[in-house]
This record gives structure tokens, sequence and C-alpha cells, in this order.
């Protein structure tokens, strides 16, 4: 598997031309907002556009092999951002120190933002903040960043990534220039895979249809295992009311571990499309008996996040899970 950069290394980006020069159109006018969210599904690119424009405005000129907003990675710009050691730009993000993801961004580094952007620049034309993404700040963290909102700082740029911006304060969504990042085409994505992983065409578009045409989030489930997940599930699925014990069992044994919770949210991820198409089907011919479905569909739902909040022993929700999708299906 071909190593996932983060988005500050990475320095192509592709089918966003339109959100770019819009960007950048703005920029060269001299009439670039001070806020931007930039929004859409996880994994279409918007913390890499963020990058991309951040190293313009923090002064990279422009390299045109790479884009719109392409700098060279061996401009010195580039090379500092990449080393988290630029004095005019502040990220605030899940991962710590260390490369640990955090639950949220806790909010004494959001009200770091305030008194970054009370500083002129040290050494380029902006102050440049990316807060990636606003989903991960808590109440107390979001009421810290809306005073800069409120108060545009001179020759300051906030770039804010949102997975749900319909979840945003109306306070942060009304001060902001929103940017959308719509998916690529399924075969778009799935190219983009198979430049960086080695998955045959028919894997590579399946990849790309469960990410709904993310790329970067197509390129993440290849390496999660989410073919083998995917598999598993139509197994599961297709075998009920019957439930191969032994298979179930095997399926258990791979939510142990570090990458245990991955599996099992991709597997629950499977399960939940799969009963979720079949329902949606059923309800188009006019078949009725659907409740049964919905049930175990909010079992899914509920199941996936009450094992990591409550701590939820894995294989429990699994066999939970398989019980309630039997009931369905012999109501069917």
């Amino acid at each position: 598997m071909a190593e996932i950069r983060p988005p500050r290394e990475v320095f192509d980006l592709q089918g966003h031309e339109a959100a770019e020069e819009a960007f950048e159109a703005s920029r060269a006018r001299g009439r670039l907002h001070h806020a931007w969210l930039l929004t859409g599904a996880e994994g279409v690119g918007k913390a890499t556009f963020a990058y991309r424009a951040a190293r313009r405005l923090l002064g990279a000129p422009a390299e045109p092999a790479y884009g719109v907003l392409g700098a060279s990675p061996d401009h010195p710009v580039s090379r500092q951002v990449i080393a988290h050691s630029h004095p005019d730009l502040f990220v605030l993000e899940r991962a710590d120190e260390t490369g640990k993801l955090r639950k949220v961004i806790p909010v004494d580094e959001a009200r770091g933002l305030s008194e970054f952007f009370s500083k002129s620049p040290a050494s380029a034309p902006h102050r440049v903040a990316i807060i990636d993404a606003i989903d991960d700040l808590n109440v107390n963290a979001a009421n810290a960043i809306l005073k800069t909102l409120e108060e545009p700082p001179p020759h300051g740029v906030l770039l804010m990534v949102s997975h749900s911006p319909g979840r945003l304060l109306p306070t942060i969504r009304s001060r902001c220039r929103r940017l959308a990042f719509q998916p690529l085409p399924l075969e778009a994505a799935a190219a983009f895979v198979r430049e960086r992983e080695d998955v045959s065409a028919e894997d590579a578009l399946r990849l790309a249809r469960m990410a709904g045409g993310a790329p970067g989030r197509a390129w993440v489930l290849a390496g999660q295992g989410a073919i083998a997940m995917d598999d598993a599930a139509r197994a599961l699925f297709e075998g009920l009311p019957r439930v191969d014990e032994a298979f179930a069992l095997s399926l258990a044994d791979r939510f142990r571990g570090g990458e245990g919770q991955a599996q099992f949210d991709l597997l629950f991820d499977r399960l939940g499309e799969r009963v979720h198409g079949f329902a949606a089907e059923r309800a188009s011919q006019g078949i009725g008996g659907l409740d049964a479905w919905a049930r175990a569909w909010e079992t899914l739902q509920r199941l996936s996040r009450d094992v990591e909040a409550v701590n939820l022993d894995r294989a429990d929700a699994l066999f939970t899970a398989l019980g309630e999708l039997r009931q369905a299906a012999r109501a069917a």
C-alpha cells in the first residue's frame, strides 16, 4: 500500500478547478474574504485545498504544473508548511503533537486562534489559520472562534474544513464565504485509487462507490480492507435468516486490537448500506413489512455508536446485530 500523506504534504488536487479559480480570483482582486467554509464529503479534497490556498497566501509563487493554486514542493514556504514551522500559519486539528487522534479539538487550543490573529504577519503577506475540521470543535471551542469571525483581523484569513456544515452554529456559517466541493465521478475516483493501490478496476470502482466519489476516502478505505468487509457483509446478508456462526466468530476475532475498531466500523457501515438498499428497493416495489428492517437498521446505527461511546464489546455488538437481522429476515 502506498503511504497516505497528510494534506500539508500533498501538492496535487483533482477535480476542483472551479473552487480554486474562485479563490484565486478573489485573492487577485484584493477582495479576499476573511473566513472561508470549505464544505463537502470527507476525503473529497477540502483539506488539500486549504493547504494549497495557505501556501499561496503565505507567499509561495504560482507553479502552473501543480494547478491553479499550485506551488512547488521545493519552495521555502512549502518546506516550512510541511515542517509545521511557518510563523504565519496556525493549524487546529484533532491530531495531537504525537499524531494521535483526539475525540475533539480542545477549547484551549481554539482560544489560541484569537492570540494568533492579534499579531501582524512575521514574514508573509497574510496570517493564515486552518481548522481541520471545524466539525471537531465542541460547543465551547466553537464559541471561542466566534470573536475572530466577528472581528476580522487585518491580513488574516481563516480556512475551515467542514464535512457537515448543517451542524455548525448559524453564527459561524453566516460569517463565512462558502466553497462547496463536489464528489468526483466514480470513474475518476476509482482511477485515483488505482494510481496508488494495486487493486483491480472492479474493486477500485467498489471503493469509489463506498466513498461516494470522494477519492481520498476511497484510498483510505482501500488501506483499511474495506473490500474484505464489504464481501463479509454481503455474505452475512445473503445468508439470512441463517447465520454462519463460525464465520461470525472469525469476524469477531478481527475486531480485537488497535485495528479492530476500524474493521468493526467498516462491517457495520456495509451492513447498514445493504439493509438500507434492500428496504428502499422493497418500498419502491410497494412491498410492505419494512418495520423489522427499520429496527435492524436502527440497531446497527446504535451499536456502532455505543461500541466507542460506552466501550461496548465489539463481538457482543456483532451478535446482537445479527440477531436483529435474523428477526427482520424471518418477518419478511
